[in-house]
């Protein structure tokens, strides 16, 4: 799936999608993950990844 379409289905910004997957965000909202998640028929876990600092 492209990020267009992405964007599309989830109702995202092509803007915010792109701060999301560059790991540039420094906060999602659960609404907006569950939205990706039903999207791309994941859980969060399979797109999370957690950075220790």
């Amino acid at each position: 799936m492209s990020l267009t379409e992405l964007s599309e289905n989830v109702g995202l910004t092509m803007a915010n999608l792109s701060i999301l997957k560059t790991g540039k965000a420094r906060a999602i909202r659960f609404s907006t993950l569950e939205a990706i998640c039903r999207v791309l028929d994941c859980q969060p876990g399979d797109i999370l990844d957690l950075a220790q600092d």
